[in-house]
């Protein structure tokens, strides 16, 4: 997707370039015209279960990523569901620590089916994309709530454009600069362009 900014692709190291070329062949980048989780519109939406779908494209993928945090004092992994399920097990599996997942249950983030955080137990967060950060600083409140501490962010794609930055590291295999507008200011509304949605906050 030739619109997408992927940082200079001459910037990319060898491995960024590996990861980038595997979400272009699963069919995992897309353009249009999207209404992303967070409530703001895009020109590009990155459909992580496209290349997740695939266990060895998985594998390759999230090994950069538990290369990334493998010096940090993680004891859980823990995504929020559904985009940071399968991240969460297979980092989980990578770095040999316990995975869980968290959902939504009357639009409030929850541990369900008996997962259990404890107080002093230290936590990565686990997504597919993160673009502002919402879903993630829901799942660190969770965790915080519990008295365990979150000590970083792991994910496929980092997204996030200045305006949304988080107090936490966040640790991504690639970032992408992809733009972002609110509802109002969106040249793609104005177009009328139809509206996509594909993210999985309501389900």
């Amino acid at each position: 997707m030739e619109n997408l900014l992927i940082k200079k692709e001459k910037d990319l190291t060898v491995d960024e370039r590996n990861i980038l070329e595997i979400l272009k062949k699963t069919g995992a980048i897309l353009s249009g015209h999207f209404l992303l989780s967070s409530g703001i519109h895009s020109d590009g939406y990155i459909q992580c279960a496209r290349m997740l779908q695939y266990p060895f494209y998985a594998n390759e993928v999230l090994n950069l990523v538990a290369k990334k945090v493998q010096h940090l004092d993680i004891e859980t992994v823990v995504g929020p569901a559904l985009g940071g399920i399968i991240v969460a097990y297979e980092l989980g599996r990578q770095l040999q620590k316990r995975a869980m997942f968290a959902e939504r249950k009357d639009g409030i983030m929850q541990f369900r089916r008996g997962f259990v955080i404890k107080p002093g137990e230290k936590v990565l967060i686990t997504e597919d994309v993160v673009t502002t950060g919402k879903s993630t600083l829901e799942v660190k409140e969770l965790v915080e709530e519990r008295g365990a501490k979150v000590i970083g962010v792991a994910c496929v794609v980092d997204r996030r454009s200045e305006e949304y930055r988080l107090d936490i590291p966040v640790y991504g295999a690639l970032q992408m600069d992809i733009k972002t507008y609110t509802q109002r200011d969106c040249p793609l509304c104005q177009q009328r362009i139809p509206i996509e949605n594909p993210g999985s906050r309501f389900i």
